[in-house]
């Protein structure tokens, strides 16, 4: 899974809900009539009862200004499919925002048709930002000068065809003259897409460390975890051969 693929996922998904939650919910809803009449249930929304507010002995009656009480169906349609709809949107642009930060930063590393596009001013601010965010304590991963100067030798040998940033990756592997580009692009390539991975592996640590196995030392935890963590690679390890 690659950042800018996700990217256009996401936006795409966020542009499909705001347009279903425009008009939606009448085609959701013929949906699910001819669900519930295969279901031999009444497809119609239940009465509520109207609840109406008892008056005090000096208020005054005001008909013509009380509210018309909306039907059943528009109060479905306003506070729970908007709602969930509007929930998913949040969601997804919450998403959206992290993934748009990364392209802020490594955008200019996702293919080769982004870094030929570039001219040298360009590419240049480009690489400084990149230093910056992989800086701590003054000490950075990378030289954005040194990555600059790198970038422009390597779109003259790049193929012509377009290549993806792994593409790109395995390429300077075989070339192996180009260090700040290639760890530039190993941490571009090692970000997490999604949390599905951490949160399997938070699951596995408490089937690994119960109340019996409490004075697990920390080694050990460590072992087990990536044990359980990596194990489509761990069947395929021969036993005897380790030993």
């Amino acid at each position: 899974m690659f950042i800018d693929v996700a990217m256009k996922k996401i936006n795409g998904l966020i542009s499909f809900f705001e347009e279903y939650r425009e008009i939606g919910f009448l085609n959701a809803l013929q949906t699910a009539k001819e669900i519930a009449l295969k279901m031999e249930i009444d497809p119609k929304f239940p009465q509520r009862r109207e609840y109406k507010r008892k008056k005090h002995f000096d208020e005054i009656s005001n008909d013509t200004s009380s509210s018309v009480s909306q039907s059943e169906q528009e109060s479905f349609r306003v506070y729970y499919f908007i709602y969930i709809v509007d929930q998913a949107i949040t969601s997804l642009t919450t998403r959206f925002e992290q993934y748009q930060q990364y392209d802020n930063i490594f955008g200019f590393l996702f293919d080769s048709e982004k870094l030929l596009s570039l001219d040298d001013m360009t590419l240049k601010s480009c690489c400084k930002p990149l230093e910056t965010s992989l800086k701590k304590d003054e000490q950075s991963d990378i030289d954005g000068n040194d990555l600059y100067v790198e970038l422009k030798l390597l779109l003259h040998l790049l193929p012509k065809e377009k290549m993806s940033s792994i593409d790109i990756l395995k390429f300077l592997k075989r070339v192996d003259c180009f260090p700040d580009t290639t760890i530039a692009y190993r941490i571009m390539l090692t970000i997490p897409v999604t949390v599905a991975s951490a949160e399997i592996s938070f699951s596995k640590l408490k089937i690994l460390k119960s109340y019996l196995r409490s004075t697990m030392t920390q080694e050990r935890l460590n072992g087990l975890a990536l044990m359980t963590i990596e194990r489509n690679l761990l069947d395929k390890v021969t036993y005897e051969y380790i030993i």
